[in-house]
């Protein structure tokens, strides 16, 4: 077994084995179907002694990230919370014309942009070839590389320290994360901030948010495990926020070791509510496996008795999430012929594993699915409203997480 990849334990305690799957943003070309694909194991441990919980490093980022098929500005809703933060992070922090915003993993400037509409010099680091020309010709300055301490290094020669570095739902994809985190360092002034984004595992088990775990995602967060991955690399947690973000979310707001000064009351109270739910041992992560499984037959259960009825069910949505549920469940196109999507870079492509058809999202209104599954559950709120025309031919919107839920939609 690997040891923990932030303390270097070999103690290591299964949550959740959700067998063998393809990197979930590995989408087939047509003529890819005809060639084999290569699985490899998800299987979530936690750590005993940092308690971080993690999965093998089997992939390497370079394989999933230098050619992405994941672009931020396609989602609505994750555009406006981005323009929340950055307004905020303004507002907070006192940043102005002579300020410098780094954002790590940037990808199509989704972000940057309302940096650079308040005139504030700005920076994407983005490691995707293709999603970083995309930030180019969008007009945000953006530079293609992996951070690592010499790249933090290079930029902060190149461009000087940060004011602010964010750092928004990529901690998760470092399987270095102490290297990671030491290039943060380097990009930010010694009386500067980080802002980090990431998934909140007590959330992903409670709501049996499983699908977000993936070969992307090497490490999953509680307050506690995030306190010393940022120490591990020089810098202090001082703050953090819970928010609504892919189903839950944590805002960490970091600063060097030697300006931080205390953490606040957001952060103790948080590592209490963890500590009293067993996530500092581990009698919390005993129940997660079977909650799990539970979807799962659910799910099933819910399309097959649909295919014996004669109901049509179609897709809605190709994120990465909805690879490790698709696979985990053994949904092919007998069960679901096609999924749609926004992202005109998936169209024609076929889902890794399932291998289902991934179309315009035109198709939904031609087809007339009896029901739609929404894969993408956490922007529920956006796509409820996107998909109201499922009303006009009587469709339904089916959420499989956290738990089944067949729902009919206003016109």
């Amino acid at each position: 077994m690997t040891p923990c990849r932030l303390c270097g334990s070999a103690s290591l305690v299964s949550v959740v084995d959700l067998g063998a799957t393809p990197p979930c943003e590995r989408f087939l070309t047509e003529a890819q179907l005809e060639e084999p694909e290569v699985t490899y194991p998800l299987h979530l441990r936690v750590c005993t002694g940092c308690r971080l919980a993690q999965i093998p490093p089997l992939i390497t980022p370079e394989e999933t990230f230098t050619e992405y098929a994941y672009f931020s500005s396609y989602s609505t809703s994750w555009v406006e919370h981005a323009r929340t933060f950055v307004h905020g992070a303004v507002e907070r922090l006192g940043l102005g014309s002579g300020s410098f915003v780094v954002e790590v993993a940037s990808n199509d400037g989704y972000l940057l942009r309302h940096v650079a509409d308040l005139g504030i010099r700005c920076l994407g680091v983005e490691p995707s070839e293709n999603v970083g020309r995309a930030a180019r010709q969008a007009g945000v300055p953006t530079w293609t590389a992996f951070l690592d301490p010499a790249t933090g290094a290079s930029v902060r020669a190149g461009h000087g320290p940060a004011d602010l570095v964010v750092a928004n739902n990529v901690y998760a994809h470092v399987p270095d994360v102490t290297g990671f985190t030491r290039g943060l360092r380097a990009l930010v002034a010694d009386d500067g901030w980080v802002s980090i984004e990431v998934q909140y595992l007590p959330t992903l088990m409670a709501g049996n948010q499983y699908d977000t775990i993936y070969h992307e995602h090497f490490q999953y967060y509680t307050v506690d495990s995030a306190r010393a991955a940022l120490a591990s690399g020089g810098l202090r947690l001082v703050d953090v926020e819970r928010l609504p973000t892919h189903g839950g979310s944590i805002r960490l707001w970091a600063r060097p070791e030697e300006s931080a000064g205390e953490p606040g009351e957001r952060v103790a109270a948080l590592l209490a509510e963890e500590k009293a739910a067993g996530l500092h041992e581990l009698s919390g992560y005993a129940e997660f496996g079977a909650r799990v499984a539970r979807v799962r037959r659910d799910l099933l259960a819910f399309l097959l008795d649909a295919a014996r009825q004669g109901r049509t069910v179609a897709g809605y949505g190709a994120p990465g999430k909805g690879n490790t549920l698709l696979n985990h469940c053994g949904i092919r196109p007998d069960l679901l012929p096609f999924t749609v999507d926004r992202n005109p870079y998936k169209h024609g492509r076929f889902t890794p594993g399932t291998r289902i058809p991934i179309l315009p999202p035109e198709r939904l209104a031609e087809e007339r699915p009896d029901y739609v599954l929404v894969l993408p559950w956490n922007l529920r709120e956006e796509l409820v409203g996107q998909l109201s025309y499922v009303h006009d031919w009587g469709g339904r919107l089916v959420f499989p997480i956290p738990e089944l839920e067949i729902v009919e939609v206003n016109p």
